[in-house]
Parts: C-alpha cells; sequence; structure tokens
C-alpha cells in the first residue's frame, strides 16, 4: 500500500509532518465542522478527542471561584489536548469554539499510539505545547499587569492572527468573559480604540485598522509569544 503524503494542510502542526509521521495518524484523521460554542474539552473529565484547527479558534477557560477567564487560544497553529501529550488524560480547564471553522479530529488513544511509535511526531507535539506555554505565561503577565485596553488589544491581534483576517464578530459580553472583566471596562476599552482610529466597533463586528500601533498598546504583551512559536515552526 502506498504511503500517504503530507496533507496541504492549514494546520501548522500536521502540515509539517514528514510522510512517515503523516501515515501514522492519517487513517483516524476525521474532517469535521466546528461550530460556534462546540466544546471540545471539559475540566476534568477524560479528553476523547484531540483536535487540529484548520479554520476559526478555540479558547482555553479557567474557572475559579466562579469566575470564568480565557488563558489561551488555539488556531490553525496548533492543537488541542495537550494533556495528552504530557501523558495525562484530561485537564482542569475547558476548550470550546469561540470563532466557528474547520479542523481535523483523531480520538485520543490514536493518538497515544502515534507518539509512542514516533519520537518526531512527539517532538512536532512537544514544541507547539513549548509555544502554548508561552502564549499562556503571557497571558498571565497581561492578566496581573496591563491595563484592560492592552489586554484587549494583545486580544484583538491574537484573534486577528487565527482567523486570518482584520474582521471579527465579537461582542462586549463574550469579550468581557475573555477577559475576565466588566462589561462596562470593556465598553470604555473599546472607545478607547476606537477614538485612537486603531479599530471600528459596530454592531458586533470589530475591525482592526491600525495593526501596528494595537501593538504598541499592548505594551509588550504580544509579539514574544508569537516570535516564539517562529522560532520554533519557521
Amino acid at each position: 500500500m502506498p504511503t500517504k503524503s503530507p496533507p496541504e494542510s492549514s494546520n501548522r502542526i500536521l502540515s509539517r509532518l514528514s510522510t512517515v509521521d503523516f501515515a501514522l495518524v492519517a487513517p483516524h484523521l476525521k474532517r469535521v465542522d466546528l461550530p460556534l460554542r462546540k466544546q471540545l474539552e471539559a475540566r476534568n473529565k477524560p479528553i476523547a478527542y484531540i483536535y487540529f484547527m484548520e479554520s476559526g479558534f478555540a479558547s482555553v477557560v479557567a474557572n475559579g471561584a466562579g469566575r470564568t477567564i480565557e488563558v489561551g487560544l488555539i488556531g490553525r497553529e496548533g492543537m488541542t489536548g495537550l494533556a495528552v501529550v504530557m501523558g495525562a488524560d484530561r485537564t482542569t480547564s475547558d476548550t470550546f469554539i469561540q470563532s466557528a471553522g474547520t479542523g481535523s479530529r483523531i480520538k485520543a488513544d490514536q493518538l497515544r499510539r502515534a507518539l509512542e511509535q514516533s519520537r518526531t511526531f512527539q517532538a512536532a507535539c512537544l514544541l507547539y505545547a513549548q509555544a502554548f506555554m508561552t502564549q499562556m505565561t503571557y497571558t498571565a503577565i497581561s492578566n496581573g499587569r496591563s491595563k484592560i485596553e492592552e489586554r484587549l488589544a494583545r486580544w484583538i491581534l491574537m484573534a486577528s492572527d487565527r482567523v486570518g483576517s482584520d474582521e471579527m464578530a465579537l461582542t462586549h459580553k463574550f469579550l468581557s468573559m475573555m477577559l475576565g472583566v466588566r462589561r462596562s471596562g470593556v465598553t470604555v476599552a473599546l472607545h478607547l480604540l476606537v477614538q485612537a482610529g486603531l479599530i471600528k466597533a459596530q454592531r458586533g463586528i470589530i475591525t482592526v485598522i491600525n495593526r501596528e500601533a494595537l501593538k504598541e498598546i499592548s505594551n509588550g504583551a504580544y509579539g514574544v509569544p508569537e516570535a516564539e512559536f517562529r522560532r520554533l515552526f519557521g
């Protein structure tokens, strides 16, 4: 039987696999639609599937003392199920789709077998884990030291990177939950960015106008995780 070639995929992990490594997972990958709010992982429950995003993005959300806050974004650059890659079977956070898209999924047990059979496939997944941990580190730094408008600028840039567009459907309520702040705080921060001519915000649609100025407003919170990903994945 001929060996399957690596896919022409927008997912950065799958697209960089060798022919041999891709052959380990190809028979088990299933293309799926990922509608808005679809839950990919539930905290403290066994992970059944790992998803390789092709478009759209998912939020990793922590819940503490009855409050939720986003701790990471996963788009076409990555995958869910890093707990499985690390040897566990569950996580303490929830992951669900925040911008509808598509992807490929594989059963957790099938991924484990592929990881056991190939050190190079395992290395690719671990490189992404490193990049994601860097993103989470800078999310923590941003949450602890940054003003709301700085955190919002960073988040808008990260979301734009993952949808591949300057225009995104984002409501005030959604942003307040992701940033872990009051809705009124998000409204004020959005108004500041609009007044500065960095974005447009109309009827739940945010459009990036000045990307470089948004980077400056983020005050160092955006850029390091993105550079680390480029260093690891090229």
